[in-house]
């Protein structure tokens, strides 16, 4: 008989352990932990308490996820408070990009409108493929150079699309030197909500 066959007929059987109740405690199986044995039902005991730690482990991230997520949304909250009324053709985009790059402490944002500066056949490609912001480790194309100075010592970046309608009218860019700020997996939410705004914005503007 197969140790499946036996573990199939106590799942299908549970009356087994009423029966012989009496073997429960008579059973003897290593500790997971150490050298010694013991019993069945404390092996179960100990497997309860992992699973319990496991549990507590869970909890505490998503607590601590739904505090990062409660920072982010009031920063969110501040930047749009920033910006709105603000429709001075000469101060919008720097409004945006500081505020921005002060609420948020990020190192580096660009924002790149086509009709002030049109941007490469490959760029443009990119943009219009993007429906949502993007996370990269590499600059994309050439819009490396687009951060000057600093553009050697950028190692990951943010693009998120700015549109009037479906139009994509522009890039806004986050870049930080930081390699881990900004990754391919990281979530886009928050970076989408920003681009809306920054989009009205603009389009106020115009």
């Amino acid at each position: 008989m197969k140790a499946e066959d036996v573990a199939e007929y106590l799942v299908n059987h549970p009356e087994f352990f009423e029966t012989y109740s009496q073997m429960l405690s008579d059973i003897a199986i290593p500790h997971p932990y150490g050298g010694r044995t013991v019993s069945l039902s404390e092996r179960q005991l100990l497997s309860l308490r992992e699973r319990v730690k496991e549990l507590e482990k869970k909890l505490h991230d998503l607590l601590v996820f739904a505090t990062e997520n409660d920072a982010l949304q009031a920063k969110v909250q501040q930047f749009v408070l920033s910006i709105i009324g603000n429709s001075e053709a000469s101060t919008v985009q720097h409004t945006i990009t500081q505020n921005l790059a002060n609420i948020f402490t990020i190192p580096q944002v660009v924002i790149r409108l086509w009709h002030d500066a049109p941007p490469s056949a490959e760029v443009l490609k990119f943009a219009d493929s993007l429906s949502l912001p993007v996370c990269v480790h590499h600059a994309v194309h050439d819009t490396q150079t687009w951060f000057g100075n600093a553009a050697s010592a950028l190692h990951s970046f943010a693009y998120l699309p700015l549109k009037n309608g479906d139009e994509i009218i522009g890039l806004l860019v986050f870049a930080s030197e930081d390699k881990q700020r900004f990754y391919p997996e990281m979530g886009t939410v928050f970076l989408q909500r920003i681009a809306e705004q920054v989009s009205a914005a603009l389009h106020q503007e115009n």
